[in-house]
């Protein structure tokens, strides 16, 4: 693969990862659920709304 199609490839992978995360924080604070989450290698649980898009 050249270089520009790594880039392109890399730049649509996030954009994909980005929108799975809005559509699933979208999702949770409309149901008002909880994510967990990893902070500093430990295990927790956040409320949906509490975070920011």
């Amino acid at each position: 693969m050249t270089k520009e199609k790594v880039k392109d490839l890399r730049s649509k992978i996030l954009q994909g990862l980005e929108l799975a995360y809005t559509r699933l924080l979208s999702s949770k604070q409309k149901d008002d659920e909880d994510l967990v989450i990893s902070r500093n290698g430990k295990i927790v649980k956040v409320k949906a709304r509490d975070l920011t898009k």
